[in-house]
């Protein structure tokens, strides 16, 4: 996937450990942030964290959870702590894409409007 992005002509950072991806959010501001649900093998609330840590540090950051282990309950918990889109594997990159850039041509709904 960072392959296939890069290629797209988007910046990519990738971690594979929380620790790791909270230290890239403390650095950065991304505009759309890809993850896994399961973080860990046996556990979905390191992802429903993430997504709440995501928002935090970024409000205006939009969430993609790209998992193989969802459920419509799952999803609605993701989509309860922020996540913008919630996509099942397999799912074809150039599908994750059009999400992406959906994504980063709409206005966020996580962002604080004026009063």
């Amino acid at each position: 996937m960072s392959e296939y992005f890069s290629l797209q002509g988007y910046k990519v950072d990738t971690a594979s450990e929380l620790e790791e991806a909270e230290k890239l959010l403390g650095a950065t501001n991304y505009k759309v942030v890809i993850q896994d649900l399961r973080l860990t093998m046996t556990n979905s609330q390191d992802g429903l964290c993430m997504i709440k840590l995501i928002r935090a540090h970024n409000p205006q950051t939009r969430i993609v959870i790209l998992t193989a282990y969802g459920s419509a309950e799952v999803e609605d918990e993701a989509r309860r702590c922020g996540a913008d889109a919630f996509l099942r594997k397999p799912k074809p990159l150039s599908q994750v894409a059009q999400v992406v850039q959906g994504l980063i041509e709409s206005p966020p709904r996580h962002a604080a409007r004026p009063a």
